[in-house]
């Protein structure tokens, strides 16, 4: 939090490049399916069309791969941005182009304009330092708005801060201050609920974690390679053989220092990864040959809602089972719930996560959504973010 952020600069009849992350869902018609990053952003935005900035607005949409895709085009974004800011929003056709630079001497203060999809062009996902130089070319002052690729090395996140002087946006700034919150000074009991597919995503952050949580509770596929670690027969339930040994350290570190790592007692198993598959709830020691685990048990659910009832902050970063499909979604609905009765502070992250929260619809209940589900592991892990280290220190 030692770096520069909007306030700490003249933005008044600048031209400055906001670097958000509108990279938000779309359905077979092109439709947003969720605004949460666009009205994440709006802060930052409205705060320099208040200051009679002139507003060059950047993102990438989707994966395009370098390559121009017709639906991939930021259209659905800006329409979305008219309606939440009430103004025009001024678009482009290309990212850099003499239309592009033409239609930025044209901007009067208190104007946006939105760039074309940024990873259309090869040269942003590979950091090309003259794509970082074309960037910066538009602008005066860089602004970083985009927590979810601050820890991507890209020329519109890290290459064009060699050009430009950069700063901070008001989501950037608020992600690293409730993230920094967790690991420095959190209240206890911490409790940090961690599920998902795989163990190896959560290294580093467990890592991390042990030394700020009192305890942490786990499901989704995650948990049956930390369940065979310790001897148990997991059938065909999702495993990392390579991740085995890893586990049994952290279960025996947390034990040694007094802290808690809580598996599940029992788990639903099905006989297929099916939505309509056949299936029971066993003890973790009787999964039967062939069948795979795809949520957690009743008797977890109300052990790890003991747990979540009594925490005073809690961190919750993944499902606890295949929430997608009704026959395996109890779990996550249920934990889901039990973050919000309690009166814990409560950060949740990452994509799956976030669209458990709101199928249940409790994600006004949340005290935090991070907008970033890879960027706040790696920041919690201690990671030095390279989009954050390049702006400009206090």
């Amino acid at each position: 939090m030692n770096k520069k952020s909007i306030r700490d600069i003249d933005v008044k009849n600048k031209k400055v490049f906001v670097r958000a992350d509108l990279n938000i869902p779309l359905d077979d018609n092109g439709d947003i399916t969720d605004e949460t990053r666009i009205i994440s952003s709006l802060p930052t935005i409205d705060y320099l069309i208040k200051n009679n900035a002139k507003i060059i607005l950047a993102s990438h949409l989707g994966r395009p791969k370098g390559k121009f895709v017709e639906k991939l085009k930021m259209d659905p974004v800006a329409k979305t941005l008219e309606k939440h800011l009430g103004i025009e929003i001024k678009k482009t056709n290309k990212v850099t182009s003499d239309e592009v630079k033409n239609k930025i001497k044209d901007l009067k203060s208190g104007d946006v304009l939105l760039l074309e999809n940024l990873r259309f062009d090869p040269r942003e996902k590979s950091n090309d330092d003259s794509f970082s130089r074309e960037l910066a070319e538009l602008a005066d002052i860089y602004v970083n708005d985009a927590f979810g690729t601050s820890h991507r090395r890209h020329a519109s996140m890290v290459g064009i801060c060699k050009h430009i002087p950069s700063v901070m946006g008001f989501l950037l700034e608020k992600e690293l201050s409730t993230l920094s919150s967790l690991l420095e000074k959190p209240d206890h009991p911490f409790i940090a609920i961690l599920g998902g597919s795989k163990i190896s995503d959560k290294i580093g952050v467990v890592k991390s974690l042990l030394n700020v949580v009192d305890t942490i509770i786990a499901g989704g596929g995650m948990c049956y390679t930390f369940l065979k670690s310790i001897g148990y027969e997991i059938g065909n339930s999702l495993l990392e053989e390579d991740m085995i040994e890893y586990c049994k350290q952290v279960l025996d570190e947390f034990e040694n220092i007094g802290k808690k790592f809580i598996l599940p007692e029992d788990t639903i198993v099905a006989k297929e990864f099916n939505k309509d598959s056949i299936f029971k709830t066993v003890k973790i020691d009787k999964i039967p040959k062939g069948w795979m685990g795809l949520d957690i048990g009743l008797k977890t659910i109300n052990k790890y809602k003991e747990e979540i009832l009594r925490a005073k902050t809690i961190f919750w970063n993944g499902p606890m089972g295949v929430f997608e499909w009704e026959s395996f979604e109890k779990g996550t609905k249920e934990i889901a719930f039990a973050v919000v009765e309690s009166e814990a502070q409560s950060v949740v992250g990452g994509g799956d996560t976030i669209a458990a929260i709101k199928k249940y619809n409790v994600a006004d209940k949340i005290s935090y959504i991070t907008t970033g589900g890879g960027a706040s592991l790696k920041f919690l892990e201690g990671v030095k973010l390279p989009a954050v280290e390049a702006l400009l220190d206090k």
